[in-house]
Formats: structure tokens, sequence, C-alpha cells
């Protein structure tokens, strides 16, 4: 793979250069093979050296292969969560972290590595959660990561709704909703200190139903009194 400093390199010019005229985007230069709304460019480099050549150039291969790299946000779209949740799980996931491969300073896993964590995540299940007295189905150390990821797909999530995804009980669904709503507020209102605490979880998209609880927890995190 080649980078727009790449690019520039094998043209013999300074990355400025490249940059400022835009050399990449010249009609008939081969499209980067990087996500939409990737962090880095990147492009093919069978492509990219034979266009500079003046040969044709190759098409890409089909994206079926399992061992195809796949950046954050493709990795995301596989799981069909957001790159922010896919963060979430790779840092937690041991056998993500194991899997990645960093291309061009860009962590991308393959594509069976992904797929395989998406077999293995915790099916659906019934709103009552994991039967009287059986374990969570997700590490504890892991807990957090996964119930953060839920959060940050819909501020709204609700305690079944991580029961059902995360094949936990009503308990520990709870308790870390509540701990992690609390520590965005409390976290919230001390980048803005004049912020109320009700106005900190509508500006987080809390429920009120919700709200007592978080606060009371961000208090309890902070030390002061949230709501006043």
């Amino acid at each position: 793979m080649r980078t727009r400093e790449d690019l520039a390199r094998d043209r013999g010019m300074s990355f400025g250069t490249f940059r400022n005229r835009k050399l990449y985007a010249v009609p008939g230069h081969p499209a980067p093979i990087s996500s939409v709304g990737a962090r880095v460019l990147l492009w093919d480099a069978e492509q990219t050296d034979a266009f500079r050549d003046g040969r044709p150039v190759p098409a890409l291969p089909p994206p079926s292969d399992n061992e195809d790299l796949l950046d954050r946000n493709e990795a995301a779209a596989e799981l069909g969560v957001t790159p922010k949740s896919w963060d979430s799980y790779q840092r937690a996931a041991p056998e993500l972290a194991e899997q990645r491969v960093v291309v061009a300073g860009v962590e991308h896993w393959p594509r069976r590595a992904v797929a395989a964590f998406k077999q293995a995540r915790p099916g659906k299940r019934a709103a009552t959660g994991r039967p009287a007295g059986s374990g969570d189905a997700v590490p504890r150390a892991e807990l957090a990561a996964r119930v953060e990821a839920l959060l940050e797909r819909d501020p709204a999530v609700t305690t079944a709704q991580v029961m059902d995804d995360l094949g936990v009980s009503y308990s520990t669904a709870q308790k870390a909703l509540v701990r992690l709503r609390g520590a965005r507020i409390a976290e919230l209102m001390k980048t803005d200190p004049g912020l109320q605490a009700d106005e900190a979880a509508d500006t987080l998209g809390y429920p009120p139903a919700v709200r007592r609880a978080a606060v009371a927890e961000a208090e309890r995190q902070a030390g002061y009194s949230a709501a006043g």
C-alpha cells in the first residue's frame, strides 16, 4: 500500500509539492482503496506504480478473500456498529488485538478475524437476561468497553437491551449503565463548569427516566453536588 507521502517519494518530489498540486487526484489516477472517511488515505501499490509508469492500471481483486485487511470503518461496517464502537471492541477483545496488522501506519484486521469476532459475540437473548445462578457472558474486564460501545451507539440504550445484546444479568447491566453514564456526566461538567447536571445529561442524550441515578453517580464519582 502507498500513502500520499509514499506517492510523493516515488515521484521524487517533496510531499508538500505533491500535496499542493493534488497529483493524487488528477484524471486517471487510481482512487484510494481506504474506506470513505478514513483518517489516512491509502492506495494500491500496483495501481499507482502502473499509473506513474504510464502502464495500464490493473483492476483490484474482488473483496472476498478472508485475508483481506479491513480498516476500522470497514470492520465497524461488518459488525453493523459505529467506528467508535469498533474502537471500544478491539481495545477490549484480546483476539482482535492479536490479529491487528499495521499497514502504512494504519491499523487493519483480517476479514476472517472480524467475522470470527462477530460470530462469537453473544447472540440475542430473552429480555429476562441470563438464568438465575449463571455467570455473565462478557468477562468483567471487557464489560465497561462493551457497554460503552452500546452507549456510544445509542445514549438511551436500556438495561434490557444491554442484557439482550451482551448476555448479562439485570444487575450487571444496570450497574454498568449507571456507572458509565455518571462518569460521562461528571466529565462533561468538569470540562464545562457552568453546566448543570440535567443539562449535561440532556447534552449526552440520556432520557429523563435514567437521569436521577446517573446524576447521583456523577456526584459520587466527582465528589461534589452535581445537582447544584
